[in-house]
């Protein structure tokens, strides 16, 4: 007890957060991710009704618009319904678990992929730091959202019709980790390559600990805080990479919506006046990739001496 009441003391007195009580659009942001975090974690508790349940929706209740009654239940909807009669406010309440769960599991794919590519490319040299850089080379002159396409067409095509639908979210998360490792793999590989050569590293190879231990006891550690700020920037671009495929509607399947699926949907009933089921959807995308990048920028330029 007493040891978590002085880390909180030692944090609270830290320059870490006397910067970020200083930041008002940092600390907006902040309050944003971890609102649209709670919404998405407890979406089964917070939101009005299960939209993809479909033994209850009315179909009467289609394109309802928002704070209007329908006028042939008179129900009321906040943000009105999609064009099946769901409550549009608690579609997105799970669409944003479905994009928010894509996007951090494909940061952690990328993530550590990455930094143990880059480990091994500082640390050993030589043919293996050039063959995984120049991978990296080439898969950093396509864009992206391209590599992600190409990996999910291709495992889509090798499974079976019946485990498409069942494994699109997984296949989903490996398309996006796969495409963005390279930021991870070079920074490691370039931080690697200065640490390696410290005395630290010297003293543990004189004591017989082994290249493995060395690269994740002792450098691991020393390489995280650039690490941690690509994570942070890299969600956003996740998450975003995932609403793009969902609206190219290779991403999420319809029994497991997610945003970009949600504004796929309303992209088809834009120009026949039912604006609200794209826009709310487009407006929750916006707000959690902008803040999740807000998020980032701060902390780049806070681990980063350099920038101060």
């Amino acid at each position: 007890m007493k040891i978590g009441k002085n880390l909180i003391k030692r944090f609270s007195e830290s320059d870490f957060f006397y910067d970020f009580k200083h930041a008002p659009i940092t600390i907006v942001s902040f309050i944003f991710v971890i609102s649209l975090s709670l919404l998405a974690i407890f979406a089964d508790f917070v939101a009005p009704t299960n939209p993809f349940d479909a033994g209850s929706l009315n179909l009467m209740n289609g394109f309802t618009p928002p704070m209007e009654p329908n006028e042939f239940t008179e129900e009321t909807f906040i943000l009105g319904t999609d064009d099946q009669g769901r409550d549009l406010l608690s579609a997105i309440i799970f669409g944003l678990r479905v994009s928010m769960f894509v996007g951090i599991s494909a940061v952690i794919l990328a993530m550590t992929l990455g930094v143990t590519m880059g480990l091994i490319a500082g640390y050993f040299g030589g043919w293996i730091d050039s063959l995984i850089m120049r991978i990296a080379d080439i898969q950093v002159t396509f864009p992206s959202i391209l590599i992600a396409v190409l990996i999910f067409g291709i495992t889509r095509g090798v499974l079976t019709p019946d485990l498409r639908d069942e494994l699109a979210i997984t296949v989903l998360i490996i398309s996006i980790g796969l495409s963005e490792w390279v930021p991870f793999a070079r920074t490691v590989r370039g931080t690697t390559m200065v640490e390696k050569e410290k005395e630290y590293v010297q003293a543990a190879r004189l004591i017989g600990l082994n290249r493995v231990q060395i690269m994740y006891r002792h450098i691991l550690p020393n390489v995280m805080s650039p690490v941690l700020v690509i994570a942070t920037i890299t969600l956003a671009l996740a998450i975003i990479a995932e609403a793009t495929l969902s609206f190219l509607g290779v991403g999420a399947p319809p029994t497991e919506p997610s945003l970009g699926t949600l504004i796929r949907i309303g992209q088809d009933y834009l120009f026949s006046g039912e604006w609200w089921i794209l826009l709310f959807p487009a407006i929750t995308l916006l707000i959690l990739a902008l803040s999740v990048n807000l998020l980032g920028d701060w902390l780049r330029d806070e681990l980063n001496p350099r920038l101060k």
